[in-house]
């Protein structure tokens, strides 16, 4: 699905440009030198981009198997069509890694990440690569050719959520990217409401996140009462949607507690620590949780129409699933080799592009390899799908993705030399700038660890 994303520059730099962005904000230099402390020993999980990748082709390999009509086949057709819930995942995903900031200023008892700064390096992530595949689609996909001008509007602005029937051919999935896009704009008000909540009430954080994400599952039946035009699901709205988030942002609660030495627990989160860092225990919640979902309890696995009650049991589901899968990659030291590899870095970092080409893709491979739709051949189209997404979506990311975030990278550099260069020469500017070059040398060091592995493994 998304990014986050989601969300996969968070991995390679969001933390150490904090803490530069967060030294050119503050009036007192040395507040920006203390500031840079914290951030640049926030952890870096590499497992989470092997994660990304598989919640990436779980979302390929559910289409597909909707598309070849594997999902009518007996018990294996609902395990396949239930593989939506990887876009579960990628919410969770993308709620722990930009939450993290937000939670080391708790711990600290100061401040908060640059909301401005957030706000355009999530645009630089989604828009460049994602306008691409728009204009292509709408101007060369037979299906999606004549497009009028709302759909274009809509779907450039990722607004299809809120306009009627405008989602269209080989953009279809990008629904989930629209209730992405919506969260990165709720989470820094999320963010501002928790302010309070720092030092020594840092605590009561994860209970009031929970707490709002069993709110938000009385959502469908508000969605639903509301006078919005024909064609328009209230429920593919960010609020219905907020329990996969929220399993996120519980958990990078927890992973701030585990990396803030002398970080208060109870009773009972250190009891919640230990489950979720047990690899069967949380194998056993996936398996329950998935299980679940696959039957009529979380609505059809298919096409059709899902109850309120359906949609709220999803959602449950959904969150439990991906907190599953990502706490013992956060709370266990690990190792993780399957996810730490080479290939499986490299599919993370291009995990982005698999999701939003992939439709696309899938509906050109059924007339140029002679293939007829709804007619079988599930492991065929897999196969050519996954191979010619993989091959695009690494292209997509070294021409366009990770050039638009080098720019920005390097825009904000020349920034703070600039300011660093303008600032009265004191002990404190020195020690500010010189916390400023050390983030930016951090970032580099750990965005280029990661594009070598990346780089290895595509060659």
């Amino acid at each position: 699905m998304t990014s986050t994303d989601p969300a996969r520059d968070e991995v390679a730099s969001k933390a150490t440009d904090e803490v530069a962005s967060k030294a050119t904000d503050e009036v007192a230099a040395t507040d920006a030198a203390a500031a840079a402390t914290p951030a640049m020993a926030r952890r870096f999980y590499p497992q989470l981009e092997g994660m990304r990748a598989i919640a990436a082709i779980g979302v390929l390999t559910t289409h597909v198997a909707f598309q070849t009509r594997a999902v009518e086949i007996p018990v294996i057709g609902p395990v396949l069509g239930r593989l939506d819930l990887a876009v579960a995942l990628f919410f969770s995903l993308s709620g722990f890694l930009l939450w993290r900031g937000w939670v080391d200023a708790a711990h600290r008892g100061e401040g908060h990440p640059s909301i401005p700064r957030y706000l355009r390096h999530r645009v630089v992530r989604i828009w460049p690569a994602y306008l691409v595949v728009v204009v292509l689609v709408l101007l060369l996909l037979p299906e999606a050719q004549g497009a009028d001008l709302e759909v274009w509007l809509a779907n450039l602005t990722l607004t299809q959520v809120f306009v009627p029937l405008t989602l269209t051919a080989g953009l279809t999935q990008m629904w989930s990217l629209s209730v992405e896009v919506t969260f990165y704009a709720l989470l820094p008000v999320i963010g501002l409401a928790l302010l309070r909540l720092r030092g020594r009430r840092v605590s009561v954080r994860i209970p009031v996140l929970m707490a709002l994400g069993v709110l938000s599952l009385g959502w469908a039946w508000v969605g639903t009462s509301l006078p919005v035009a024909d064609g328009v699901e209230t429920k593919n709205w960010v609020f219905g949607h907020l329990p996969w988030f929220i399993a996120g942002l519980i958990l990078a609660e927890i992973a701030g507690v585990l990396d803030t030495p002398g970080a208060t627990r109870g009773r009972a989160l250190d009891l919640a620590i230990r489950i979720s860092a047990n690899r069967w225990l949380m194998f056993g919640l996936l398996a329950v949780a998935y299980g679940l979902a696959c039957t009529r309890l979380a609505g059809p696995t298919g096409l059709g129409d899902v109850t309120n009650t359906e949609f709220a049991t999803k959602m449950v589901l959904g969150g439990l699933c991906g907190y599953a899968l990502l706490a013992p990659l956060v709370c266990n030291p690990g190792p993780f080799r399957f996810l730490t590899s080479r290939v499986m870095l490299a599919l993370g970092r291009w995990s982005y592009g698999i999701f939003i080409w992939h439709v696309a893709i899938l509906a050109v491979v059924f007339p140029l390899f002679g293939i007829v739709p709804f007619n079988g051949d599930t492991v065929l189209v897999w196969v050519l799908t996954l191979g010619l997404t993989i091959g695009i979506s690494a292209a997509s990311y070294a021409f366009i993705e990770e050039p638009a975030r080098n720019w920005l990278r390097n825009r904000e550099a020349r920034r703070r030399r600039r300011t660093a260069a303008e600032a009265p020469a004191s002990p404190a500017s020195s020690v500010a700038a010189s916390s400023v070059d050390g983030a930016a040398q951090v970032d580099k060091k750990t965005s280029q660890q990661v594009i070598s592995t990346a780089t290895s493994a595509g060659n």
